[in-house]
Formats: C-alpha cells, sequence, structure tokens
C-alpha cells in the first residue's frame, strides 16, 4: 500500500478571517493552532478542507472582509502535488511534480472528507458512528442483520408467555357440549330425513292395524286355554306348595328354638357400630372434589408453563448463540482503535464508555482513528478545539497520532506553550510576513515563511 497522503506545507491569504498564515505542520503527530476567540484558527482549517474537498467545502464568505484581492490557498502535499484555489471564484488548479494538471477527482482519491469534516462525525447521533464505522469495516450489513436477529429472539421470548396465557385464557372461557355433533346440522337434510321416515312409518302403520287384528284372534283362543291350563297347574302347585311349607316349617321350628336360647345368653354382649366417619366422609365429599379439580388445575397449568418454560429456554440459547456471533463477527474485524467497539443497541463505544460518557481526549482519538480508517490513503485528519483537553492529556493523544503515523492539525483556544504556533489577527505572531501591496499580490509570495 502506498504511504498516506499528508499536508507538507500550506499558504493562505484572506481566507475568511485570515489575512496571511504560511505554515509546514508535522509530518507525524499533532500540530497545535493556538489563539484567542476570532483571530483566524477555524479559518486555517476551513481553508485546507476548502481547498482539498472541493466546491462542496466552500465557506459562504470565503474572502476576507474588507481585502482588496480575494482568497488564495496554496497547499504542497506528500505525493508531490501542490493544490491552489485562487481568483474571484476560488478556481481550482492541481498540478503534479511533472507540471501536468489534474483536478477534483483525483483529489477525492485519497482526501477522506471524514478527515477534513470530523465536527460531521462528532456531532452525529450514535447510530451514525456506529454506521461510519461498520460502513468503513464493511460489516455493517452483517452486524445490522444479527442486530436484528437479537432483536427479534428477544422481541419472542417476552411474547411467547403473554401469547400462550392469553390463548388459555381464551380457550377456558369457551363453553363445551360433550353431546354435540362435530360438523354443523343441516335443516334441509333433516326436514328430507323426516319426510321419509313419515313415509316409512305409514306403510308400518297399516301393517300393524292387520295384524293387531289377528293378534286380538289369536290371544282370545289362546286365553281360553291358558285359563284352563293355569288352574289345572295351580291346583298341582298348592298340592307341592303345601307338603314343601310343611317341611321348612318343621326345620324352622328346631332351629328357631336353639336360636332363640343362644340369642338370649348374648343379646347383652352385642353394641351397634357407628356411622359417624361414614357420614364426616360423605360431609367432606365437596370439599374434596374441590381440591382434586384444584390439583387438576394446577397440574394442567404447570404443564402449560413448562411448555413456554422450554421456549423460553429455546430462545435464551438462541439469544446466546447470536450474541456469539455477534462477538465473533466484531472480534474478527480490524478495528481502527483498541477497545472500540458496538453494542447491542447499535451504538459505538470505547472501553466500554458509549459517546455520551467519554472524555472529551477519548471522543477525540476515536474519531481521528475513524476518520484514518475510512480513509487509509489520508494520512491527515482536521480537529477543532482541542482546548477541551488539558496540557497532559493533549500530550497523550499527540503521542498517540506520532504513534499511528498520522498527521493531526488542530485548534486551541491558547497561547500558551501547547500551540506550536498562535494566530491574532489573522497573523501568525512572530513571523515577519506583512500583507503584500495589492498589485503584487497576485503571484508574489512572502520571502519568508513559518515554519514548524
Amino acid at each position: 500500500m502506498a504511504e498516506p497522503v499528508r499536508i507538507d506545507a500550506l499558504e493562505l491569504e484572506n481566507v475568511k478571517r485570515v489575512r496571511v498564515v504560511e505554515m509546514e505542520p508535522s509530518p507525524e503527530g499533532l500540530t497545535v493552532i493556538g489563539g484567542r476567540n476570532g483571530q483566524g484558527k477555524t479559518s486555517v482549517l476551513d481553508a485546507i478542507a476548502w481547498a482539498l474537498g472541493g466546491n462542496k467545502r466552500r465557506p459562504d464568505e470565503p474572502n476576507r472582509r474588507g481585502a482588496a484581492t480575494p482568497a488564495r490557498l496554496r497547499v504542497e502535499l506528500s505525493n508531490g502535488l501542490v493544490v491552489e484555489r485562487k481568483g474571484k471564484n476560488g478556481a481550482l488548479h492541481v498540478t503534479d511534480e511533472s507540471g501536468r494538471k489534474a483536478g477534483q477527482a483525483l483529489l477525492d482519491e485519497f482526501v477522506g472528507q471524514l478527515a477534513i469534516d470530523l465536527p460531521r462525525f462528532m456531532a452525529g447521533s450514535d447510530a451514525d458512528k456506529a454506521t461510519a464505522l461498520l460502513q468503513t469495516l464493511g460489516i455493517d450489513e452483517e452486524l445490522a442483520r444479527v442486530d436484528g436477529q437479537i432483536r427479534g429472539a428477544y422481541q419472542d421470548r417476552q411474547l411467547v408467555g403473554r401469547d400462550a396465557k392469553a390463548k388459555r385464557a381464551h380457550a377456558d372461557r369457551l363453553p363445551h357440549h360433550d353431546d354435540a355433533p362435530e360438523e354443523p346440522v343441516s335443516v334441509a337434510e333433516l326436514v328430507a330425513e323426516q319426510q321419509e321416515i313419515l313415509a316409512r312409518n305409514g306403510e308400518r302403520q297399516a301393517k300393524r292395524a292387520r295384524a293387531s287384528e289377528l293378534a286380538r284372534a289369536v290371544e282370545a283362543d289362546r286365553a281360553t286355554v291358558d285359563a284352563l291350563r293355569t288352574a289345572v297347574e295351580e291346583a298341582e302347585t298348592a298340592l307341592r306348595a303345601a307338603h314343601a311349607r310343611l317341611e321348612e316349617a318343621n326345620d324352622r321350628l328346631t332351629k328357631d328354638a336353639a336360636d332363640a336360647r343362644d340369642a338370649a345368653k348374648t343379646a347383652e354382649e352385642l353394641e351397634d357400630e357407628s356411622t359417624a366417619e361414614v357420614e364426616a366422609a360423605i360431609a367432606r365429599v365437596e370439599e374434596t372434589n374441590a381440591r382434586v379439580r384444584e390439583n387438576q388445575a394446577k397440574a394442567q397449568a404447570a404443564a402449560a408453563a413448562a411448555v413456554a418454560e422450554a421456549e423460553y429456554e429455546r430462545l435464551d440459547g438462541e439469544v446466546e448463540r447470536l450474541r456469539d456471533e455477534r462477538r465473533a463477527l466484531l472480534d474478527g474485524a480490524p478495528l481502527p482503535l483498541p477497545g472500540l467497539s458496538i453494542d447491542e443497541d447499535g451504538r459505538l463505544t470505547y472501553l466500554g464508555a458509549t459517546w455520551g460518557d467519554m472524555s472529551g481526549s477519548e471522543q477525540m482519538r476515536v474519531a481521528a482513528a475513524v476518520a484514518r480508517a475510512a480513509k487509509p490513503e489520508c494520512g491527515f485528519v482536521l480537529v477543532d478545539k482541542l482546548e477541551q483537553m488539558d496540557p497532559q492529556t493533549l500530550a497523550e493523544f499527540g503521542a498517540w497520532a506520532q504513534a499511528e503515523g498520522l498527521q493531526v492539525i488542530g485548534t486551541r483556544v491558547a497561547t500558551d506553550g501547547t500551540c506550536d504556533l498562535v494566530i491574532e489577527d489573522g497573523r501568525v505572531v512572530g513571523a515577519d510576513v506583512s500583507d503584500p501591496e495589492p498589485e503584487k499580490k497576485k503571484e508574489e509570495k512572502p520571502e519568508k515563511k513559518w515554519r514548524i
């Protein structure tokens, strides 16, 4: 891979608040432009963004108010390109070392839009920041798919219990008739069946009437025969019964006399059995059955709960599996900063903290790392408002950028030793550079430059 492109030198005239500024930023690490508010620090960053980022980065008022000549920008890059904007419309001129001209398309190949517009990333929502990182890593769609499955599994796990409970309650409220057929009955079919039955019944009734007449005649004859036979049988039966009763009476007389003697002796020893226990059991029948029904209901509820719990366990396992897949996806991605990640809510995190909980220096480090990863060909990043870092933290940030081989050009509301140069009223303090005469300003360059 080719060496990332950095800014070697910068010349600005009459850009926004800048009168004239020339500088050569450090090729790696942090270059801090200091000064009080409204002196032109941010104008330097805006000018670089306009020079390299195209007309979409053009300031609303690019020309310094009161200046006799329009804005002029010149940026020398480490790949040999020289980028200039000058003239009334700030026309772009890009030339390489051999003098050949190029244009914005060439700049776009190595200039990262995030690197020249870091505030856009820092001011974005948590979701925007996470999306920017994931798109940089090329896993945004895959991680979105896994996160969507995790959210779906969570929702399924939450809803399955509610759904099962509602369905069971609805089923319990519906009446049930054991004697009802499985399908609705047709009235037309029943009427047709009724007519067929009535017709068959008419035929049967005629046959029954004829049979009744014949039966009555037979019965009359049979009655006469039966009456005579019965009289004979009764006489014979009565004789036999009389002999049998006589024998039985003699036997009972003998047995009852013996039993009477024994009973007289033991009657005083006999006691009646109590029915209290049986009566109590009868009284408890409803209570017992109520308990049985409650136990049965509890057993059914427990069975339904067991099914729901089993489904919950399955979904819980699915959630854990998806989490593992998510962790593996992030672990396998080439994250631009150790400790950087995306949580399950789709938020960018650093060392376990979300953006709002990060310190200002941590936010700056994360933003710079993401900008670097978004366009590896771009070796520089523009950073505003470094005053949110104390001197020690600022030094640590600079050391990190140095170790990463990243050129960071930033601004800071300060005039102390933390600044590499200080701008006052649009000029570099201490630089021997004055406003050129308007008639000489078109092509001349100041003889001296401020070097860092």
